[in-house]
C-alpha cells in the first residue's frame, strides 16, 4: 500500500493520526487532519470508502463516506428530496443512483437525515441505515449547524438571537405566530462578520432546524437575504444562504466529526472572503441550468490538487 507522505499533504495541515482499517479483508487508511479556516480551526476527515469522482452526479460534491454515512456539499439548485414535481433530479435519489454503481437492482438505500431548500447550498448527511438515521435524530439537537448569508441592510444589533414561534399557511408559507399553540419554536443565532453599502455578511448558527427558518426571521425582521423570491421582492442572483459547516458524533465509532463545504464564489462578488491554500474543499458546481457570470480574461494555470 502506498501511503502519503507529510510533504504531500496540504499546505497548513498537521496529523491528528493515522488509522487502518480491516473491512472485508481489505485494508483502509483514515487520515484526519487540523487545517486552520478563517473562523476557527477544524478536523477535516478523509473518506474511508474511496470516492469515485467520475461517477459522481453534477451538483453534488462528496466530502466523507464510509459504511454507515455520506456527507455530500449540495448545490445550489438542487432539490435534497424528491417533491410532487420531481422525484428523479434530487440529492437523495443521485445518491442511490452512485451508490449502487449503476446496478438498480443492487439492494442500496439512503435514508434522509436532514434537508437544505433547494436554492441554499453546503453540507448535507445522508444515512445508509434505518437504524444509523436514528441515531443520528436521536443526537440532532446537539449537532451544530453553521450557515452563510448575505442580507439586505445592516442589522442594529451586530449579533443575537432571534426566536418565534413559526407555522405554515395554506400557501406552504412560513410564517411568525403569536400565540405558541399555533406554531413550534424556532431559535436562530447569529453574527455580522462583515458590512458594505447595501449588504451584510452573517454567520448564522441554526439553533433549531424549523422549514425556512433562517428565510423567514431576517424577512421578518426587515432584512431579507439577498435572491430570496419567496420571503422578499429581491430577484437579483441565486440565493446566498450556505450551510457552512457541520459538527456530529458519529452514529457508530462516536467520533467527533465536522465536515465544510466552501463558501461559494457568488459570495465573493459582494465581499472578499479568503481561502486558506486550498485546505477548504473547493466549491460545488452550480446545479443544471444555473449558471454563474464568469469575468472575461485569460484564465490562470494552476497546480492540480493531489487527492
Amino acid at each position: 500500500m502506498h501511503l502519503p507522505t507529510i510533504d504531500k499533504l496540504p499546505k497548513g495541515a498537521i496529523i491528528r493520526h493515522l488509522e487502518f482499517l480491516q473491512q472485508n479483508q481489505k485494508v483502509y487508511l483514515s487520515i484526519c487532519l487540523f487545517v486552520k479556516t478563517e473562523y476557527r480551526e477544524t478536523v477535516v476527515i478523509k473518506s474511508k470508502i474511496k470516492i469515485r469522482s467520475k461517477y459522481v452526479p453534477a451538483g453534488i460534491k462528496i466530502l466523507y463516506e464510509d459504511r454507515d454515512i455520506i456527507v455530500i456539499d449540495k448545490s445550489s439548485g438542487l432539490l435534497s428530496v424528491k417533491a410532487r414535481y420531481e422525484t428523479e433530479k434530487t440529492a437523495h435519489q443521485l445518491l442511490i443512483n452512485y451508490c449502487r454503481k449503476g446496478n438498480p437492482r443492487a439492494r442500496v438505500n439512503l435514508f434522509v437525515v436532514h434537508r437544505l431548500d433547494r436554492e441554499t447550498s453546503g453540507v448535507l448527511i445522508f444515512a445508509k441505515s434505518y437504524e444509523i438515521r436514528e441515531k443520528l435524530a436521536a443526537q440532532w439537537q446537539d449537532v451544530k449547524k453553521k450557515y452563510m448569508a448575505i442580507v439586505h441592510g445592516h442589522l442594529e444589533s451586530k449579533s443575537g438571537v432571534i426566536e418565534s414561534y413559526l407555522a405554515e399557511g395554506e400557501d406552504y408559507m412560513m410564517q411568525s405566530v403569536g400565540n405558541p399553540e399555533d406554531g413550534k419554536l424556532a431559535r436562530t443565532e447569529y453574527k455580522v462578520i462583515n458590512e458594505s453599502k447595501n449588504y451584510s455578511l452573517l454567520e448564522i448558527d441554526l439553533l433549531t432546524g424549523k422549514k425556512n427558518q433562517i428565510r423567514v426571521h431576517f424577512s421578518e425582521k426587515g432584512y431579507p437575504i439577498l435572491g430570496d423570491i419567496k420571503y422578499s421582492e429581491n430577484p437579483k442572483g441565486r440565493l446566498a444562504l450556505h450551510a457552512f459547516s457541520i459538527r456530529f458524533k458519529h452514529p457508530f465509532s462516536n467520533e467527533k466529526m465536522e465536515f465544510e463545504a466552501k463558501i461559494p464564489d457568488y459570495f465573493s462578488t459582494f465581499f472578499k472572503i479568503e481561502d486558506t491554500d486550498g485546505d477548504v474543499p473547493r466549491e460545488t458546481k452550480p446545479y443544471r441550468g444555473i449558471q454563474k457570470t464568469a469575468k472575461k480574461g485569460k484564465k490562470k494555470k494552476g497546480k492540480a490538487r493531489q487527492r
